[in-house]
């Protein structure tokens, strides 16, 4: 009753309570939404994404949880943007990756790690062994891997080191990070899943059940990348900004017009986001001597790398692109937002000879979808908020 009256995005449940046919139930009485399903205790998985037999951090239920709404709403996404692609003569299909899962094992030897690594193994799962930071760093930079578990060990610095480093670059950022600690207990758990950490266990915790949550991050960030290839394979048609890659204008709107119908059925929120390169003396010359718009490819394609798999981006004008973000409140969106233009902002575009390089800053407009509204009124406060504060400069 509870999921078919009100707009419930996830459930938690006691193993013990329930069964395979439960969930499904549930899961058909949310539809149209994605419902993922987090089962805790010793009973059986029952059919749940994720199984955790311990008692979890809340942080840690709660990011889990995030995670599982993301893919579940990346997967609501690419259904629509097929269609939207579909009706202009380009057909997207995901093609599967059947090689074995890879995993970045970082950390110090010790045995309850390489246990852990030899429970992955078991699962036919390869698992590439980093017993330093740079080794670690080596390996991400020369191969790719679906997700990375960090040993704690007697000292957590290094580990958070390369946790840190990871969400500093555009093209690992993505990739899911899971702790594995010593014991319970021993460090500050909602500052670490701050620092971007996607999942905890403690030495306490099974490693055959370790070893299953790490691989399920695997196979989400694995089936997400699936996703953000088959969309990133319409990006030189003539779908997409020739100088960007991202969307045009026509096809952003076409597609935020089925994202804001697709919403309203399921009853998520969505919100987009209107960024404009902001005026500045540096921005003005490099604009006058050609510089900004050679600047325009490293700026849709760092866009693209930035957004989630489930964001549609475009470009509406010369200096103004756009997102949408499904399922998504206006304060989230802002953030995400803030946070591609403040990665932006941090690397220094060439000026031409004698010039030093020069940055990018963005202005911001946010708006939510209101209730009834079509999509071109959404967009359309967004961008208000820019005029605005073109009016204040």
């Amino acid at each position: 009753m509870a999921l078919t009256d009100l707009p419930l995005e996830g459930v938690l449940m006691d193993a013990r309570g329930f069964d395979a046919r439960a969930v499904e139930a549930l899961r058909q009485a949310a539809s149209p939404r994605s419902l993922p399903v987090i089962s805790l205790g010793h009973g059986a998985a029952i059919g749940s994404d994720l199984h955790m037999t311990g008692a979890p951090h809340p942080v840690q239920i709660g990011l889990r949880l995030e995670q599982l709404m993301r893919a579940a709403v990346a997967e609501e996404e690419f259904t629509l943007r097929r269609a939207t692609f579909s009706n202009r003569g380009q057909e997207l299909e995901i093609t599967p990756d059947a090689s074995p899962m890879r995993i970045l094992a970082a950390g110090a030897p010790d045995r309850r790690f390489l246990g852990l690594s030899n429970a992955l193994r078991d699962s036919g799962t390869e698992v590439v062994a980093a017993p330093t930071p740079y080794t670690a760093f080596d390996y991400l930079h020369e191969a790719a891997f679906d997700a990375v578990i960090l040993w704690g060990g007697e000292d957590h610095a290094p580990a958070l080191s390369i946790a840190s480093g990871m969400k500093r670059n555009t093209r690992l950022f993505h990739i899911p990070v899971m702790l594995y600690l010593r014991q319970s207990g021993e460090i500050d758990l909602p500052e670490i899943f701050q620092r971007g950490i996607a999942d905890v266990a403690s030495a306490e915790t099974p490693e055959a059940e370790t070893a299953r949550r790490g691989l399920a991050l695997a196979e989400a960030y694995r089936r997400q990348q699936a996703i953000r290839r088959a969309l990133d394979s319409v990006r030189t048609s003539d779908l997409t900004d020739p100088a960007t890659g991202l969307f045009t204008r026509e096809i952003f709107a076409l597609h935020l017009s089925r994202i804001v119908e697709a919403a309203s059925r399921r009853r998520r929120p969505v919100s987009v986001c209107v960024l404009r390169v902001a005026v500045s003396n540096e921005v003005t010359r490099a604009r006058a001597g050609g510089w900004l718009d050679r600047a325009l490819p490293q700026i849709g394609s760092m866009t693209s790398r930035l957004v989630r798999s489930e964001d549609t981006a475009g470009r509406l004008a010369q200096e103004v692109f756009a997102l949408a973000l499904p399922a998504t409140r206006a304060g989230e969106a802002r953030i995400a937002a803030e946070r591609i233009a403040a990665v932006i902002g941090c690397t220094a575009f060439d000026a031409g000879p004698d010039q030093p390089p020069f940055v990018l800053n963005f202005d911001l407009g946010v708006a939510e979808l209101l209730p009834g509204e079509p999509a071109a009124g959404l967009l359309e406060r967004a961008s208000a908020e820019l005029k605005l504060l073109g009016a204040a400069d």
